[in-house]
């Protein structure tokens, strides 16, 4: 494992943020809108989202009445998140903080009714850490909350391309590195949830091939 080329991605991820206020545009992914819409259905308002980016998904989570926790390691998608949701006059639904997933959520035990990322579990992350991470998000997690993500898996058209760093880890076009999941993968990071269910859907060009995985306290 090149943990050395794994550590590049921040600043990377730091330069792409600095470069462009929307990445990946402004409207809200397909995950964000299906997770609103059983967050709604089931109550829950507390949200923490993880590896927020610039916040095209929390604006639309604070924009539709939940409370929300984003997360992101670079300095310059939690400006991003913080300047939208001021522009929108959101700024009361959300606490922006800069935070680095591999080390323990700055939270109390059971502060959140459910967590959402998206494509942050298929990012430069060995499986031992996450691991970690979901084992974190279940701590603070409420009884009966949801853990909401969604990855890139094998079926992928860029899986198994580019350069191996590593496990099912590929750095591709534009020097991101993707760990893309089996089916087996997202069965084994779910141990120890009470139930999960995996969803299939594509995105954007080539296109990209995701599970969306909804993991229960």
């Amino acid at each position: 494992m090149e943990k050395d080329v794994i550590n590049k991605q921040q600043p990377h991820w730091e330069k792409i943020f600095e470069s462009t206020c929307s990445r990946f545009g402004d409207e809200p992914s397909y995950p964000a809108r299906k997770a609103a819409a059983i967050f709604e259905k089931e109550r829950k308002n507390d949200i923490l989202e993880l590896g927020s980016g610039q916040g095209r998904d929390t604006c639309f989570f604070a924009s539709k009445g939940f409370q929300v926790h984003a997360l992101d390691y670079t300095e310059s998608g939690v400006k991003a998140v913080k300047e939208k949701l001021w522009s929108m006059g959101l700024s009361d639904s959300i606490v922006a903080l800069k935070h680095d997933v591999r080390k323990p959520l700055p939270f109390e035990n059971e502060s959140f009714d459910a967590c959402y990322s998206h494509m942050l579990y298929c990012m430069a992350l060995t499986t031992s850490e996450l691991e970690f991470l979901s084992s974190e998000i279940k701590r603070v997690l409420k009884p009966g909350g949801l853990n909401i993500y969604t990855a890139r898996h094998t079926g992928d058209a860029q899986y198994g391309t580019g350069i191996h760093r590593g496990e099912d880890m590929y750095e591709i076009a534009g020097s991101f590195i993707v760990h893309f999941f089996s089916k087996e993968k997202v069965e084994h990071l779910a141990e120890g949830y009470e139930s999960f269910e995996v969803e299939e859907f594509e995105e954007g060009e080539l296109p990209r091939k995701l599970y969306l995985v909804m993991m229960r306290k």
